[in-house]
């Protein structure tokens, strides 16, 4: 076994050995929504989440802001408004154990095409096709229950890596976007066409998947392998496969506990086979994550890690791709990472005027680099090395709505200039049928 392969196996045993003293101690397990009703034969269930923000950035949008940084230090600021996501989700109970479920999402307001100006190369407008379509169908399947213990859902599945794909709706962190650092070198939300077998044993749950590998043309500097998840197609390329799982422990009260990990070769998930021949293109991730809430508290946080196999041999045969190709064309790395830590305490808690209202004010750190590692003969791009802090309210009239205010300061290193932005945002999650 080669060794970084054997060192990233003894990293992800670690983080299992140290979570295990924690899970001892007994609580009440939280179920998948779906299981805990009682089947009802013909039940329809709707719902849904979306998001509206405005930011202003008190930093320069010029693509040359990280190659020519001084040019812009006193730069004016600039705005935006946006739609990040507008999902609705739809479920209908068989009956014998039988359900479908889809959930349809519109990112941004509109169809997955989108120009851009792009920051990594040459300042050009570029047209950016995520996928085939006007919208995104990012869960279809069909599932069959044989008891609490046991699921069988077959179809386009959430890939479970990390915390933010997990839970990803906006009432499950602080921030008026999603955590950066999750978001910025993993697909987020991730979903593929596969095979997941899942259930509750007592205070765990677990989930294994059987899914479609990432593709490695699309990988890059900026995001690592995010975009690998994404097909420009109307089809997915399936060449090579990969596994996917989730084990989270509910022991302690008011804790969660999570270890998530994928494995699978990327490198021949490409229409052009040949500048891909002979490389594997192994990706391996492991993730930890956990959820703390009581006391009028809630504490979140994740630490991710990433390895890419052949990532100098991938680099090259990327910046060869043609100009047309959905490729960056740009360099990635053999290794990513990110980490990050969210508190919040309901400051209505203390008010009596307030009940049923909370008011969180949180702070949050992230750290995340795309190009944590890098082949000696890949130049490691300091600007893509990130800390975030931030600090804001999030106050919530009824359970499914919260407003968000954010203050966040990325910080780069010394060479550029840091990026500080206020966000506000209204958001909603729930279910619209009971």
């Amino acid at each position: 076994m080669k060794p970084k392969r054997l060192k990233f196996l003894f990293l992800l045993l670690f983080m299992a050995v140290a979570a295990f003293p924690y899970m001892a101690v007994s609580a009440t397990i939280e179920i998948d929504s779906v299981s805990t009703k009682k089947e009802e034969k013909g039940r329809l269930t709707l719902g849904g989440y979306g998001e509206a923000v405005m930011t202003r950035n008190f930093y320069s949008d010029n693509w040359k802001r990280y190659t020519a940084s001084d040019l812009y230090k006193d730069a004016p600021d600039h705005g935006k408004f946006d739609l990040p996501h507008v999902t609705f989700m739809v479920g209908y109970e068989f009956g014998k154990g039988w359900r479908v479920g889809a959930e349809i999402e519109y990112e941004h307001g509109g169809p997955e095409v989108a120009v851009e100006i792009e920051e990594e190369e040459t300042g050009e407008y570029e047209s950016e096709v995520e996928r085939g379509g006007e919208v995104t169908l990012e869960q279809f399947w069909i599932e069959k229950t044989f008891n609490r213990a046991m699921n069988l859902r077959m179809g386009h599945i959430v890939v479970p890596v990390g915390r933010t794909n997990q839970f990803h709706l906006p009432t499950e962190f602080f921030t008026v976007y999603r955590p950066e650092g999750e978001n910025s070198i993993m697909p987020c939300t991730w979903h593929q066409t596969g095979v997941s077998l899942w259930g509750n044993i007592k205070k765990w749950r677990y989930e294994v998947q059987f899914i479609a590998g990432l593709d490695a043309d699309r990988f890059g500097s900026k995001n690592w392998i995010k975009d690998g998840a994404k097909s420009p197609y109307e089809f997915k390329i399936a060449n090579s496969y990969a596994g996917a799982f989730r084990l989270d422990n509910y022991a302690v009260q008011g804790l969660r506990l999570g270890l998530s990990g994928y494995i699978g070769k990327s490198a021949a998930n490409s229409l052009k086979h040949d500048k891909f021949k002979d490389i594997d293109g192994l990706v391996m991730i492991a993730a930890f994550d956990f959820d703390y809430k009581d006391y009028n508290w809630i504490a979140r946080g994740n630490f991710d890690y990433g390895h890419l196999g052949d990532s100098r041999k991938i680099s090259e045969a990327n910046r060869t791709m043609s100009a047309y190709s959905p490729s960056p064309r740009t360099n990635v790395a053999s290794d990513a990472m990110c980490a990050s830590l969210e508190v919040g305490y309901d400051v209505f808690s203390q008010f009596d005027f307030a009940k049923g209202r909370k008011l969180y004010a949180f702070a949050r750190y992230d750290y995340y680099d795309s190009m944590y590692k890098t082949d000696k003969k890949i130049l490691d791009q300091d600007c893509w090395e990130r800390k975030v802090i931030s600090a804001g309210l999030n106050y919530y009239p009824i359970n499914n709505i919260v407003i968000k205010a954010e203050y966040s300061n990325r910080l780069l290193k010394s060479q550029f200039n840091n990026e500080p932005s206020i966000s506000l945002g209204i958001a909603y999650a729930g279910f619209f049928t009971k």
